[in-house]
């Protein structure tokens, strides 16, 4: 009997692979170690291979891709209904098999290793920022309760550091100093990784014509440009701007029934960092529309003017992520309408 469908189930060592012929019937449930994984697929004929978009998902599928199959990756979201009773390997194997073949089921694109490669950029870099701040509400925190109130910020924070390091800064207890100035040498350090980063996503997307189309758009800037398009490459995933704007968590959820519509909060059930990309974009515009209303999208305006500034920011974050599927999809640069 020859395999046409075959669910990959990834782990770190030992993998389970789920194989059935055209009509449905299980030929295979078996277990394979790391390194037969290549051998198994190298036999097989080519066929179709679902995988679990999980971590290492994007290297297999390129892999066993280069060895003639054809393959796709599933949310996981999505193979959880077809999971039967239990939970196991060869159960989850099995589910995956089953939920690649249905036809509308929806799937990852498979990314490239030098998207990878800058969303490795990105995500370090989120870390790092995250230490960053951490190390701020800590020195700021200690210093509090000496009496000296640093200003909210990080810019404040690393301004006072570089101060301290000076030795410009007095009227502290020499135990209390030594923490502070280790607390001060370890901001200014994570600051330069940060701005380090920077530079690199910067010196990354300058050779990327997308992120220069995308930079077109108010508001969005080489960083967000970057990880989108380090994300979803050219956007032809999406049928439209609204599933992308889905994807990201960006539209509302929809609880309607009995022809009642009843839309709640929004989902944020997508990629988080790049929803909080747009969303920080969006609301360093809102400053910038209050004071020069004639020079923006009149939606934007208009939207400002009926809503809360947070609110507006999201709902203006899920028009821009439109209008970026748009951009993409198009391939062509964004034109501002004024009022």
């Amino acid at each position: 009997m020859q395999v046409t469908t075959i669910g990959l189930d990834l782990a770190k060592n030992v993998f389970q692979v789920h194989g059935v012929t055209e009509e449905g019937d299980v030929v295979f449930n078996r277990s394979l170690r790391r390194a037969q994984v290549h051998r198994f697929f190298e036999s097989m004929p080519p066929c179709l291979v679902g995988i679990e978009a999980c971590g290492t998902s994007h290297y297999w599928a390129r892999e066993i891709a280069n060895l003639g199959h054809e393959v796709r990756l599933i949310p996981p979201a999505y193979v959880k209904p077809y999971v039967k009773r239990g939970k196991s390997d060869a159960i989850d194997a099995a589910a995956i098999c089953e939920a690649v073949t249905r036809p509308t089921m929806r799937f990852v694109t498979v990314k490239s290793p030098e998207q990878q490669a800058v969303l490795a950029l990105h995500r370090v870099r989120d870390l790092i920022v995250r230490q960053r701040t951490q190390v701020v509400n800590m020195l700021r925190g200690v210093l509090a309760e000496f009496g000296i109130v640093v200003r909210q910020g990080a810019g404040h924070a690393i301004a006072f550091a570089r101060r301290c390091l000076e030795g410009t800064e007095e009227g502290l207890p020499d135990l209390v100093r030594e923490v502070v100035t280790n607390l001060c040498h370890q901001l200014v350090a994570l600051h330069r990784r940060v701005l380090w980063y920077g530079r690199q996503l910067n010196r990354a997307a300058a050779h990327d014509e997308r992120v220069s189309r995308l930079r077109t758009i108010p508001g969005v800037g080489p960083i967000t440009a970057s990880a989108i398009i380090a994300s979803i490459g050219d956007g032809h995933q999406f049928p439209s701007g609204r599933s992308f704007a889905a994807w990201l968590g960006l539209t509302p959820l929809n609880r309607s029934s009995g022809g009642k519509e009843r839309l709640g909060h929004i989902s944020k059930m997508g990629d988080r960092y790049i929803r909080r990309l747009l969303v920080l974009g969006m609301t360093s515009r809102i400053k910038q529309i209050q004071r020069r209303p004639e020079q923006f999208d009149p939606w934007f305006a208009d939207i400002l003017e009926r809503k809360p500034a947070k609110l507006a920011s999201v709902a203006m974050a899920n028009k821009t992520a439109r209008i970026i599927w748009a951009v993409l999809t198009r391939e062509q640069d964004y034109q501002m309408r004024t009022a």
